[in-house]
């Protein structure tokens, strides 16, 4: 292969102008193989090398070609490339180095600045992207509501990508980003096992708020199947489920209800709620837990987290 094709195929079929005049073909000879149909223009001076569709990472290097030295795919585009979501969406994204002039306008392509992109890009993954920790708070600072900050960094641990220490040194090394108290305080509960916008939910406006004992989250428990609890309170023997959607249907149905009633059998009870219940109406779920735990031995009475919070602070309020 010519160290032309060999670039070709590091860059997934795609390839520049300026790369293709380097390697010492001429105009002439580039106009040709576009007019025959052997080459195909994908963006102003981005060429793919090849006919029929592109693939997404053909699509990813043809818009960092585009966007010039130095650039890498970065936000949702990253994320997607590194499993950190399962859909790429409709625009690739691209960070340039903040000190170049780039055409913001470039067909199916968001381009963004950053000073920093020189530490925070990868060193070797192809096509060149943000490392995943950095990924994790760009998406974090453009983040629209608060539960969407949430929802990435907790997918970030939940699918082993990174950890919480890990994310918390690379927030430390930003001057200014968007949710910073929030992420802060939501890394050290991650640490403790909540993997999920759901489960955080219940540890913060469930269990805290209302002083119930504080669960083990996220426990394994072998037996003739490995099973994992995802909020245990084992002195009382009393077990909860926070069922969203991904991991609940199908098959997964089905390990719930065995994991539920070897639980029956064992002695635990167990308590199961979903988004709507721990987002609607956590003192409602506060409630109903401190009447099973007090009715399994917990010697305590649950809080008001407000004015009009149902699990009242006195004996009457759990029966």
């Amino acid at each position: 292969m010519s160290d032309l094709d060999q670039l070709a195929a590091l860059q997934h079929g795609v390839i520049s102008r300026a790369q293709v005049l380097a390697a010492g073909v001429t105009v002439d000879a580039l106009l040709w193989s576009v007019r025959s149909g052997r080459w195909r223009r994908v963006h102003a001076g981005v060429y793919a090398t090849f006919t029929g569709p592109l693939p997404y990472a053909a699509q990813v290097w043809a818009a960092i070609l585009r966007a010039g030295p130095g650039a890498a795919a970065s936000h949702g585009t990253a994320a997607f490339l590194d499993g950190l979501c399962d859909d790429a969406g409709p625009v690739i994204h691209v960070t340039v180095p903040a000190d170049r002039y780039v055409e913001p306008r470039i067909d199916g392509v968001r381009v963004h600045f950053a000073h920093r992109l020189p530490r925070t890009r990868h060193p070797s993954k192809n096509p060149p992207r943000t490392r995943l920790d950095e990924t994790v708070l760009d998406l974090v600072d453009v983040a629209p509501q608060a539960r969407d900050a949430e929802g990435w960094v907790t997918a970030a641990c939940q699918r082993r990508l990174t950890t919480p220490d890990r994310l918390a040194d690379a927030l430390a090394r930003r001057k200014k980003i968007r949710w910073r108290p929030l992420i802060e305080a939501m890394l050290a509960d991650v640490a403790h096992g909540a993997q999920s916008p759901l489960e955080l939910r219940h540890l913060r406006r469930v269990e805290r708020a209302h002083g119930l004992p504080a669960g083990c989250r996220q426990r394994r428990v072998a037996g003739t199947r490995v099973a994992w609890i995802d909020v245990d309170y084992q002195p009382y023997r009393v077990r909860v489920e926070l069922d969203g959607r991904i991991g609940h249907t199908g098959e997964g149905r089905f390990r719930d209800r065995r994991r539920d009633n070897h639980a029956t059998v064992d002695g635990h009870a167990t308590l199961r709620y979903g988004h709507a219940d721990v987002f609607g109406d956590p003192c409602g779920v506060a409630e109903e837990q401190a009447r099973v735990l007090r009715a399994r031995g917990w010697p305590g009475h649950p809080r008001s987290c407000g004015l009009s919070c149902r699990a009242l602070d006195h004996q009457g309020s759990v029966g």
